[in-house]
């Protein structure tokens, strides 16, 4: 996995720049995805994630993680070989992470990778609106974090 990590106002430390990493890189084996597929996680305080809530999901309100997948078929240049696979941005909001963690009382490090974990199953198509799909998202994501480590 190829991972652009932004975070310009510095929210998070060294530590969770790297659980991040690792957890995306273990995300990508764990789905069996190509090694050179590409991604970014933009770290965004309540502000920016609200306003990015409120234009793109018309939802006013801060949020964990908002996922903006690149759909199949929605690029209409083939991909050659080699080349390598946008799925797509998740923007964190690690501010709320950390309410979270406070809210469910488990530690920030175990929320921090539910969040990347569910955002990263969001960009690679899986849903948890419906039932059916529901029932096959997130017994992946508890799969992923067990295997991970990051258990409540």
């Amino acid at each position: 996995m190829d991972l652009e990590l932004f975070d310009d106002d510095q929210l998070l430390d060294d530590k969770h720049h790297d659980l991040i990493k690792k957890l995306v890189a273990f995300c990508g084996k764990q789905l069996k995805l190509p090694e050179n597929t590409e991604m970014s996680i933009t770290l965004v305080g309540d502000d920016e994630i609200e306003r990015i809530n409120r234009e793109y999901r018309e939802t006013d309100r801060v949020t964990d993680v908002i996922s903006f997948a690149i759909e199949e078929g929605e690029d209409d240049l083939p991909l050659l070989p080699g080349m390598a696979k946008n799925i797509g941005d998740l923007f964190i909001d690690p501010l709320t992470v950390r309410r979270h963690a406070e809210e469910y009382g488990h530690s920030f490090e175990r929320e921090l990778g539910y969040t990347v974990v569910h955002g990263f199953l969001h960009l690679n198509g899986y849903d948890h609106i419906k039932p059916e799909d529901e029932a096959v998202m997130i017994p992946l994501q508890k799969k992923i974090l067990a295997a991970y480590g990051l258990t409540r």
